[in-house]
């Protein structure tokens, strides 16, 4: 069971070594001043809107002038729904300033980025940001590895348990069993400790110096991830108890049925009483055991509901029950699995009945992970392009792959199972042929090393005759070389002389054997479960089943860590319309004076037709294309939907027919009215208006 472990842990650890730092599950979709905007006037605070609630600390927004000197005043706070600002310094020098964020989004994972505005006119800045990304570098990858570890756990000692008592409780008292769930609490407790101290740390600095951090200790309790984590560690506790009880009363009282029902086969006459009252306590205590495991189990999955995606977006109330129950059927299947592997493996043999429970509640599983999951994908991608174009959509995509294989390889193994009882006769007759041929082995074995022992003993009987031993003590010798000598003879002769070295002799010999003997019966269990072709069909198949499932929960694990489709796409879109033009914008805009030679047109250019400053050049020329050089331009921006505007723009003539304007401010994105006034003459001009987006 240990190789399986190790297997299972290893290729998990390989899985994730080469995964991406966790996404950000919040996004950055506006700000003022916005990204790149040039202001006259230096504002009293700065304000950032996020896609979803974030929770801030000291020195989650930071601004610096542009010799890299804090001009915020440190604490940042919610200025209304998910927009927050931190106030300004006064008297700030014009020039390029940096704005950097890094917070924890409402799903626990943290979120980082930078900015920046210029007051007055852009300038040059000696501010270097870090290239780590929030949730990178060596403790993101810790923290990634602990979170694989905790799920594995969790769906090892709850799987496991869940398996001895609805499908096989005589696997209670199968070492092997235990050592599977015990080793699935350990990993689970490891890992949330684990995870308790690498928080602070993984949302904070990064640094490997800071995990053991008292103070970033004490702010983690103060979050709900760091809340969701010491709650997991007291249902921890609770799991401990509920194990002893499963490993160690209830094994107890399983023995005693048993011991009794074998007295009862021997032909004593008891009451019945006492037999019925164990029946009915050790039923009481099944209940128990059921009741309470179920109520842990769906506790240690909320810890993860609580504090994830199902805690954060639309319809968090149904979501955060759907993702408990997702996570049981989960652990029910895949620990299940692992728990009948281990099984045909390692125990000396599993009743066909209790392959086929497990088989019916693998099937619930399954139904319940199709419904559930169906759910989590629509809430989580929320349509096509989310599927197929974001990262999240495609490792669901893989997810699904995955499922699809393992529901296959599922397949074959009911198959497998259907057929454990229909051929008990062969089944039988392979057992004996083995278990014959394993006595035959024991016997010979047994004869062999009687007979060395019963050499080793004359030999020594001739050494001590030739070295002048006393005759008492050849006698004794010879009577424990003897197979027909009389016992109390060897006794007596034996009292005639010091037997020390003998007696240690014999005890190595007889402890040679008896390992001899162990060994025998160790091999002949193993040929037995072996032999039967149903049952090696039924392990291969179970094998790549928890194949597939190692890999299954990396993947889970990494959707877990990764920025939802849904969310991704909405960033994209305020991304996009932030930053709607990838270059100058360009239009041509007729008009006509009425007055001689009053036709032409007016093409404008805008460079880079973004928020901010930009550099506007206007081209004047008549309708055979040639330079028309008019006394007069003028233009205006208005933007309607913000109530902005008319603001005014005086280009400069510089050739004829050619006029330009530069540092032409755009304060924020939108679909803007550009008006066009051009004049031809001392009475005769025009104004005509175009709609462009700009930003």
């Amino acid at each position: 069971m240990g190789t399986l472990l190790l297997l299972f842990l290893a290729v998990a650890g390989a899985l994730l070594a080469g995964a991406a730092p966790v996404s950000a599950h919040a996004a950055l979709t506006g700000s003022d001043p916005a990204q790149g905007a040039v202001v006259d006037k230096a504002p009293t605070q700065v304000s950032l809107t996020f896609s979803e609630k974030v929770a801030l600390s000291d020195g989650s927004v930071r601004v610096l002038d542009p010799s890299g000197k804090r001009v915020d005043t440190g604490k940042a706070s919610n200025v209304s729904g998910t927009t927050y600002g931190v106030k300004l310094h006064s008297g700030l020098p014009d020039g390029t300033f940096t704005v950097s964020y890094q917070v924890v989004s409402a799903d626990s994972h943290p979120v980082s980025g930078a900015f920046t505005f210029s007051i007055g006119a852009p300038s040059t800045t000696s501010v270097s940001l870090s290239d780590q990304t929030a949730g990178g570098g060596v403790v993101g990858g810790l923290y990634g590895f602990g979170r694989y570890v905790s799920y594995a756990g969790f769906i090892l000692m709850v799987g496991g348990g869940a398996f001895v008592l609805a499908c096989w409780q005589r696997g209670a008292a199968v070492r092997a069993v235990q050592r599977l769930v015990v080793s699935g609490w350990v990993a689970l407790t490891s890992a949330t400790l684990a995870l308790l101290l690498l928080r602070g740390s993984y949302t904070g600095s990064g640094k490997v110096g800071d995990i053991f951090d008292l103070t970033l200790l004490g702010q983690v309790l103060q979050t709900k991830a760091g809340a969701a984590l010491v709650s997991r560690l007291l249902l921890l506790a609770a799991a401990a108890l509920f194990i002893a009880v499963l490993f160690g009363a209830y094994v107890k009282r399983d023995a005693e049925s048993a011991d009794t029902d074998g007295e009862g086969a021997d032909g004593e006459t008891e009451k019945r009483g006492p037999d019925a009252d164990r029946a009915i306590e050790k039923k009481d205590l099944t209940f128990g055991l059921a009741i309470g495991g179920t109520v842990v189990a769906a506790g240690l999955a909320a810890s993860w509901a609580m504090a994830e995606h199902a805690s954060t977006g639309i319809q968090a109330g149904l979501a955060m029950p759907v993702d408990v129950l997702h996570l049981l059927a989960v652990a029910l299947w895949l620990g299940g699995l692992t728990t009948l592997l281990v099984a045909l493996y390692r125990a000396p043999s599993i009743e066909a009945a209790a392959v086929r429970r497990f088989s019916r509640v693998a099937f619930a599983s399954v139904a319940a992970l199709t419904v559930t999951g169906l759910y989590q994908s629509w809430r989580q991608v929320g349509s096509w392009s989310a599927l197929t174009d974001t990262t999240y959509g495609q490792l669901l995509l893989v997810k699904v792959g995955l499922v699809a294989v393992l529901v296959g390889i599922a397949w074959i193994s009911r198959r497998w199972t259907a057929q454990l009882p229909e051929t008990p006769e062969a089944m039988d007759t392979a057992e004996t042929a083995v278990t014959a041929e394993a006595a035959d082995t024991t016997d010979a074995t047994d004869t062999t090393a009687d007979t060395t022992e019963t050499a080793d003993v004359q030999e020594k009987q001739r050494a001590e005759v030739a070295a002048g031993a006393s005759p008492a003590a050849g006698a004794s010798s010879l009577a424990a070389a003897s197979p027909g000598s009389n016992a109390s003879d060897a006794s007596d002769a034996s009292d005639a002389s010091d037997k020390g070295p003998e007696d240690a002799g014999d005890s190595r010999r007889a402890a040679q054997l008896a390992r001899q003997r162990a060994a025998v019966a160790t091999a002949r269990q193993k040929r037995i479960r072996d032999a039967d072709p149903l049952r090696s069909g039924l392990r291969r198949s179970v094998l790549a089943e928890a194949g597939i499932a190692v890999v299954l929960l990396a993947v889970t694990t990494a959707l877990t860590s990764t920025e939802p489709g849904r969310t991704e796409e909405a960033a994209k879109a305020v991304t996009a319309s932030a930053s709607q033009r990838s270059g100058p914008l360009s239009l041509s805009i007729p008009f006509d004076t009425g007055g001689q030679d009053g036709k032409g047109t007016a093409r404008l250019t805008l460079d880079p037709a973004r928020v901010g400053g930009n550099e506007m050049h206007v081209f004047v020329t008549r309708p055979n294309g040639k330079a028309f050089d008019v006394p007069e331009v003028k233009m205006a921006f208005t933007l309607d939907a913000k109530g902005i505007g008319p603001l005014p723009v005086v280009p400069d003539r510089i050739a004829t027919g050619h006029w330009t304007a530069s540092g032409v401010q755009i304060p924020m994105a939108g679909d803007w009215k550009i008006t066009v006034t051009v004049r031809t003459s001392d009475i005769d001009q025009a104004t005509v208006n175009k709609n462009a987006k700009i930003g």
